[in-house]
């Protein structure tokens, strides 16, 4: 025993404690409330369609380490006791790592392999960088020397370590291949870092008393040794990723301290190595098993990711108090024996196999990677395109613009499919945008990029599964006695009652979450056979929905019993927003399926039938750049909907009242017809969003979005509020326009001008300066669907 152990062991003067006792509850609430509150800010700044603030955690992180190290430095320097010295030195030192490595945050959320590399290298060199330094201060620890057999603390490590990734193997889904290799790597770094910081030397400072009394090292120690891996932890991952650690990892201090007590007593003592093992598995769950950008408030609404998140989270808290309990109360005692050797080995063996086995069976087993969207240089010429009134017209021009489309694709991406079946890179060919969707990872994408035929590449994202379905919404509001407010404001009661139309003989095609087939106000107006529906993420053979918003709008645009605009036209649909979080290819699939249907299984390059086409498109939905999209994405598609004959109305958007927030495309776009909402009142929604778009005014027309009633999944009603509650009500007033004058299918510049022409006034508020003009607050003003049908027929 060392001659000043009883010192520097000794708890010190009462003032002393209290201050390091006060200083901890600072380091603690400082970084709780700063992690959370750096990621709710990333989020209240996505869903409102702001960018993200580039600086928000490398500046946080930083005042992280000013507020901690104010409380901390002093008791590095001051205090006599050398415990209290050594506690604040640690917290200081894991504050330093905090702010270094939330640095890292400014890289792009999309960037996560680069992410996952930088941290690894990082969390690297502060481990190499922290042992010089703890050895010029304490000197070198215990001669280590090559072990041909794990010590009986390491193996109890790694098996406090299994137990801590057994919630995240079966509620979460690894990435990509090098995305998991990298997380391997960054959660190993942080591990070696802890292990850098709480090695023997740091331990050695609470054991107090001659012999040394347990309890206090596991109570004492554990404390310290916990705010130390809450501020590595903090560290640890991108925005939202690092939050389960904040909760799991603290307690496996006091289990960390057990396996000192441990150690101490082994004649082979293990070393930073049981801390290294224990905490880069607990890192190593979140980092691998999650994706930082589906940890997010746009998926929270049902059991989605953040849901499956805070579970996981929650019992790896359970796992991490279980194993400070057992650990201390086994291994802590001073009467207790050491474990075996080959018992502390089955237990984490037998641990380890029942990992795999429940991410075989019960988990989601296989890679999840992002895909890379490929957009090729070359896009279809449409001009000179066969001019026609009416459908035939409208059909015949669908009909050409689906062979040149088919024709270009197929062409240009002769060379690039060919290297991708010898690569064995899995992919999916486009034609409506000149794209193709590739499996890869930043290696595939540089390679792709430098290819001569292809103009960008973007990322796909690719939502990781779950491991139970989120659930079916439904709605608890009466079904409606006569038509709902919002179709008597915009007079298409009247359309039904004095002029005769309710919009038979259009079609609508709605992609979205999917549609209730056997809704009783959606039922009859199914169009049937075998190309009226397509599911590309299910693989649902019939019209199913389970988040309800595609319900919703397909009843404002087609319903009956008081809810449609136009409730005797028919629907289409298909599914490209199961879950909150899509990808351009996703939108793709639907917007190719609507210029030419095809039969379940069918190819869409092969089996498209043009004349099948739905006469208006509704789209309820944008893709903003966490979803891969960039601003001109999904814009040759639309210019091809455009030339084809079939009316794009898309929604405006839910993020105002900004002005210049009409950003994600197709709302942008000038070929499509954008909707905002107002309430019953006539007035703008705060949430509705503003223009200018690039140089275009916009929205076009505005529609009611505020406690629409419509249909929702299992035959229910609910209201809800969006402007993607507006959208499908104006493509349900020209499906009532070309009921009523079916030459003016397909003629898109007369119908627009129609519907601006005829649209009623509304107050745009008192910003109009700011956003450039009324027109893009209200654009033309509220749809009316009386005197819009009423000037067909003029």
């Amino acid at each position: 025993m060392r001659a000043d152990h009883s010192t520097s062991g000794s708890v010190g003067s009462p003032w002393a404690v209290v201050a390091a006792v006060l200083a901890g509850c600072w380091a603690v609430a400082v970084t709780v409330l700063s992690q959370s509150g750096g990621w709710l800010v990333d989020q209240v700044l996505l869903v409102g369609g702001l960018d993200r603030l580039v600086l928000l955690w490398p500046v946080l992180c930083l005042l992280t380490v000013l507020l901690v190290g104010t409380a901390t430095l002093p008791l590095a320097l001051i205090p006599r006791t050398a415990a209290i010295r050594v506690t604040g030195r640690v917290w200081l030192a894991g504050a330093l790592a905090l702010g270094l490595l939330g640095l890292l945050r400014a890289i792009p959320l999309v960037h996560h392999e680069a992410y996952l590399a930088a941290l690894a290298a990082t969390a690297a060199l502060l481990a190499l960088v922290a042992d010089r330094l703890t050895q010029r201060v304490f000197g070198p620890g215990r001669p280590g020397g090559a072990r041909p057999r794990p010590a009986v603390a390491t193996l109890l490590a790694v098996a406090a370590g299994v137990a801590l990734l057994l919630p995240w193997v079966w509620l979460g889904a690894l990435g990509g291949l090098l995305e998991t290799v990298l997380a391997g790597l960054a959660a190993a770094a942080v591990g070696t870092l802890a292990g850098v910081l709480l090695d023997a030397r740091f331990w050695r400072h609470f054991e107090v008393g001659e012999p040394p009394r347990p309890a206090r090292l596991v109570l004492v120690g554990g404390l310290v040794a916990g705010v130390v891996l809450l501020l590595i932890g903090a560290g640890a991952g991108q925005s939202g990723a690092q939050l389960p650690l904040l909760v799991a990892l603290p307690p496996a201090g006091f289990a960390l301290a057990a396996l000192h007590a441990l150690n101490r007593r082994s004649a082979r003592p293990a070393g930073r190595t049981p801390t290294a093992w224990l905490v880069g598995l607990g890192v190593f769950g979140p980092l691998a098993f999650t994706d930082p950008e589906e940890i997010s408030l746009l998926l929270a609404g049902t059991r989605d990711v953040p849901f499956w998140v805070a579970v996981a989270a929650g019992a790896g808290l359970v796992v991490a108090v279980a194993l400070a309990i057992a650990y201390g109360l086994l291994l802590a005692r001073p009467s207790a024996r050491s474990p075996r050797r080959a018992m502390a080995a089955g237990t984490a063996l037998t641990l380890l196999v029942t990992v795999g086995a429940v991410g075989v069976g019960a988990g989601q087993p296989g890679l999840h990677g992002e895909r890379l969207f490929v957009v090729l240089r070359q896009q279809a010429d449409l001009t000179g395109l066969p001019a026609g009134a009416g459908k035939a017209g409208r059909d015949a021009r669908t009909g050409e613009v689906y062979r040149r489309l088919v024709d270009t694709a197929e062409r240009s991406q002769a060379d690039l499919r060919r290297e991708l079946r010898r690569l064995r890179l899995g992919h999916t060919p486009y034609y409506l945008v000149n794209a193709v969707e590739v499996d890869g990872g930043p290696a595939v994408r540089a390679w792709l990029s430098r290819r001569p035929e292809v103009a960008r590449v973007l990322v796909s994202q690719r939502l990781r599964p779950l491991p139970a379905p989120a659930g079916t919404a439904g709605g608890n509001a009466p079904a409606p006695t006569g038509p709902a407010w919002n179709i008597t404001m915009i007079g298409a009661d009247r359309v039904w009652s004095e002029l005769g139309v309710t919009g038979a003989g259009v079609t609508v095609g709605s992609s979205d979450s999917g549609v209730d087939g056997r809704h009783p106000a959606l039922a009859g107006g199914f169009r049937g056979g075998d190309d009226s529906w397509f599911d590309p993420w299910n693989g649902t053979r019939t019209p199913t929905d389970r988040s309800g918003h595609g319900t919703h709008t397909a009843g404002s645009a087609v319903g009956r019993g008081g809810i449609g605009v136009a409730p005797d036209a028919q629907w289409v649909g298909c599914v490209n927003l199961d879950r909150n979080l899509g990808s351009p290819a996703a939108y793709l699939d639907c917007l190719q399926f609507m210029l030419a249907p095809f039969p379940t299984g069918g190819d869409p390059f092969t089996a498209g039938r043009p004349a099948r086409a739905p006469e208006i498109l509704t789209n309820s939905w944008g893709c903003p750049p966490i979803e891969g999209c960039d601003p001109q994405a999904l814009r040759p598609a639309t210019d091809a909907l455009e030339a084809a004959g079939i009316l794009v109305v898309a929604a405006a958007g839910n993020t105002g009242p900004f002005c210049g927030s009409v950003q994600d495309p197709p709302a942008p776009y000038p070929d499509v017809l954008t909707v905002g909402a107002v309430d019953d009142r006539r007035r703008v929604t705060d949430f509705s969003s503003r223009g200018p778009a690039a140089g275009v005014a916009k929205p076009d027309l505005m529609a009611p979005g505020a406690d629409v009633l419509s249909a929702m999944p299992g035959g229910g009603y609910a209201a809800l509020d969006g402007t993607s509650m507006a959208t499908p009500q104006v493509a349900g007033v020209v499906a009532l326009m070309w009921s009523a004058s079916p030459e003016l299918i397909g003629d898109l510049d007369r119908t627009r001008r129609i519907l601006r022409e005829t649209a009623t006034p509304v107050q745009a508020g008192d910003r109009t300066d700011d956003c450039g003009g009324a027109g893009n607050i209200v654009g033309a003003g509220l749809v009316d669907a009386y005197a819009a049908v009423g000037a067909t027929r003029g």
